[in-house]
């Protein structure tokens, strides 16, 4: 099982999880509470019950690299492409945007 702490403008935001049977997000309680907590995508609006899904999560797969980017962080950690969490992890901790990937063990 791989875990990834998400960020949205530098704040944590909650933790993106794979798992045998699939891929779960859930919102940080403490994010939760705070007033200008906002949704890190409009397809995982803000709720306390954790998002679940056989595959990653479109918004997250969006994040990973395409075309020669894609061929280089391939290359470069020697992540098989249809690996698209080791991708993630490797490839998104300060992508363009407000939200950004780090692994657990990082954080």
């Amino acid at each position: 099982m791989r875990k990834a702490s998400i960020f949205i403008h530098d704040r944590f935001a909650g933790t993106l999880e794979e798992r045998d049977n699939g891929y779960s997000f859930s919102y940080s309680s403490d994010y939760l509470d705070q007033e200008s907590a906002e949704a890190i995508s409009l397809s995982l609006p803000l709720r306390a019950e954790p998002y679940e899904d056989k595959r990653l999560f479109p918004f997250f797969d969006g994040l990973v690299p395409e075309g020669w980017l894609l061929d280089i962080a391939e290359q470069t950690w020697k992540i098989d492409p249809r690996d698209r969490m080791g991708l993630l992890l490797a490839c998104c901790h300060d992508c363009i945007g407000a939200v950004s990937v780090a692994p657990e063990e990082d954080v």
